[in-house]
């Protein structure tokens, strides 16, 4: 099947966004669309759109005169998407408990296993994938629009900040609050997912 040029664009995204959050696009380094386009190895209009979605997330940078950069990480950059997420993401938890269609379910459900098999393996990287795609699919059953564009840019500078202190003991118990989330999301039950989504929070917050 051939790719539309939308999917095209997600998958410059993805693969840009992961070479930003586990630091092989160093914070601070200057590239250009032509690195970007080999990196991802994709054609130009679907990188030019994934830079265009990095940017309003805040991960790149369009510097007049030199180019793009990769952003910076500020000291206070934790705790501020940390409180930020701390308010929205249990709300967001809640609704796709109760508003999730049946496939959303059993994507989250596979999704755990994933996040497991790489806890098992030690594979932060595949963690991370697999995190990313828990957010993918939370945000599609998300009935409040408003609420998912509030948190993506915030998710993904969540998965950089965490890689860049990331050992397998915070993998492993990040994992199995993840699990929690999605077992109460599996289950139907808002407030449990509210409870177990700040819990998760509070953990990687810590």
């Amino acid at each position: 099947m051939m790719e539309t040029a939308g999917s095209q664009a997600h998958l410059a995204y993805l693969a840009l966004e992961g070479l930003i959050v586990t630091l092989k696009l160093k914070p601070g380094a200057l590239v250009t669309e032509r690195q970007l386009i080999d990196l991802a190895g994709l054609g130009r209009t679907p990188v030019r759109e994934a830079i265009q979605k990095l940017e309003w997330q805040g991960l790149i940078a369009v510097r007049p005169r030199a180019g793009l950069q990769v952003t910076a990480i500020r000291p206070q950059d934790h705790a501020e998407v940390m409180a930020t997420r701390r308010q929205l993401e249990p709300m967001a938890a809640d609704l796709v408990a109760r508003h999730a269609q049946d496939s959303h379910r059993e994507r989250l459900v596979a999704c755990a296993q994933t996040m497991t098999a790489c806890s098992i393996r030690s594979d932060v990287e595949g963690f991370l994938a697999a995190d990313k795609d828990f957010d993918e699919i939370m945000e599609e059953a998300c009935p409040n629009r408003f609420l998912t564009a509030a948190l993506a840019p915030l998710q993904t500078h969540s998965r950089r900040l965490w890689f860049t202190r990331a050992d397998n003991r915070h993998m492993d118990g990040s994992v199995e609050r993840h699990v929690k989330v999605i077992r109460a999301i599996r289950n139907g039950d808002g407030p449990a997912a509210a409870t177990a989504m700040t819990e998760l929070l509070d953990y990687l917050s810590a």
